[in-house]
C-alpha cells in the first residue's frame, strides 16, 4: 500500500533527551499524568491542592504506569485569574520534592510558563519543563531551558487564557495551517536560543485559543504537525469540544463525568493514530488501555 493511501500515521521514533536521562519515543505511546496543584483548574481544581493529597495522587498514578507526572500550580482555564511566581512556586516545589523523595526516579515535568520557577523546579530534580506558551510569556524561558538542558515541551496557544473569547474566528482550513506555522516558528525559535532539537516535543495546544469546533481539524489532521519532525504530545483530556460535542450529540448523560471520560478515550485513540507520542491525561489508567491497543493498531500499518 502507497504511504499516501495508509489510513494512519507511521510514526516517527525519537531519543527525548531530558536533563538525567533519555525517553524513547514511537515504540509505545508514554502516559504523562496531570497533577494540577490548583484551586481553580477546569476540571479538578482543588482536588490537589493540599501537600498529601497531592503527594498521593501523583504515587497513584505511577503506580497506574504513568510515564511522567506533569506538575502545575497555575490554572491556564479560559478566564483564569493570574498568580504570583511566588504562589505558583509554594505550591509545586513542596509536592516535587516529596513525590521525588517517595520515588527518586520518577520522570516528573513542570507545568510552568515562568523561567524562574523552571529554574527552581529543575533544581529541585524536573526533568522537564512544559510551557503552554512555547516560551512567549516569559522571554528568559528559552535561554533558561538551554542552560537546564532539561525536556522542553512547546505548546500552541493563540493569546492569553483572558483573550481566548474575544479572538478573531477560525475556519476549518485555517486551523492546522496556523498551529503548523506558529509551533515551528516556536521551535525555530528555542534552538536559535540553544535549546537542544533532542529536548524538543511539540504540542498543538487542543483548547488553547481555539474554539470548540476548531479543535476537531487539528484532532483530525494531527499529523501534518508531527511532520515538522519533532515528538508531539497530546492533550485532549476532559476538554471542553469534547463535552460539548457529546451535548450536542444528544448522547444520555452527555455531560456526565463518564461521558465525558469515554469521549477522551475516543479523542487519544484518534491522536495516537495520527502519530502522537506523548497523551497527557487526567485518567492514567484508561489511557493506557487505549494506548495499548491504538499502539499495535500503529504496529500494523
Amino acid at each position: 500500500m502507497a504511504e499516501a493511501d495508509m489510513p494512519f500515521a507511521v510514526r516517527a521514533r525519537f531519543l527525548w533527551h531530558l536533563r538525567t536521562r533519555t525517553l524513547e519515543l514511537g515504540p509505545r505511546t508514554l502516559v504523562m499524568g496531570i497533577l494540577n496543584v490548583t484551586p481553580d483548574s477546569f476540571s479538578d481544581g482543588g482536588e490537589w491542592l493540599e501537600l498529601d493529597l497531592a503527594v498521593g495522587h501523583a504515587l497513584e498514578m505511577l503506580d497506574e504506569g504513568a510515564d511522567i507526572v506533569d506538575l502545575g500550580g497555575e490554572s491556564t482555564r479560559p478566564n483564569a485569574t493570574g498568580i504570583s511566581a511566588t504562589e505558583e512556586q509554594a505550591r509545586v516545589l513542596p509536592v516535587l520534592r516529596a513525590v521525588l523523595r517517595a520515588r527518586p526516579e520518577a520522570v516528573l515535568s513542570i507545568d510552568t510558563y515562568r523561567a524562574e520557577t523552571a529554574r527552581m523546579a529543575v533544581e529541585a530534580g524536573a526533568e522537564i519543563v512544559n510551557d503552554v506558551s512555547g516560551h512567549l510569556w516569559d522571554a528568559e524561558m528559552a535561554a533558561e531551558c538551554a542552560a537546564l538542558g532539561c525536556g522542553a515541551v512547546l505548546m500552541h496557544t493563540r493569546g492569553r487564557p483572558r483573550e481566548w473569547r474575544g479572538l478573531p474566528g477560525l475556519a476549518a482550513d485555517e486551523v492546522v495551517p496556523l498551529v503548523v506555522r506558529e509551533l515551528e516558528a516556536r521551535a525555530r525559535a528555542a534552538i536559535a536560543a540553544g535549546v537542544a532539537r533532542e529536548t524538543i516535543v511539540l504540542d498543538p495546544g487542543f483548547g488553547f485559543g481555539k474554539a470548540f469546533e476548531q479543535n476537531f481539524p487539528l484532532l483530525a489532521r494531527f499529523e501534518e504537525v508531527g511532520a515538522l519532525g519533532f515528538p508531539m504530545l497530546a492533550g485532549v483530556s476532559r476538554k471542553g469540544f469534547l463535552g460539548r460535542a457529546v451535548a450536542e450529540a444528544g448522547v444520555e448523560a452527555a455531560g456526565s463525568a463518564e461521558a465525558l471520560a469515554k469521549a477522551t478515550d475516543l479523542a487519544n485513540a484518534a491522536a495516537i493514530l495520527g502519530g502522537a507520542h506523548v497523551l497527557r491525561v487526567h485518567d492514567v489508567g484508561p489511557a493506557r488501555l487505549v494506548a495499548a491497543i491504538a499502539d499495535r493498531v500503529l504496529d500494523a500499518v
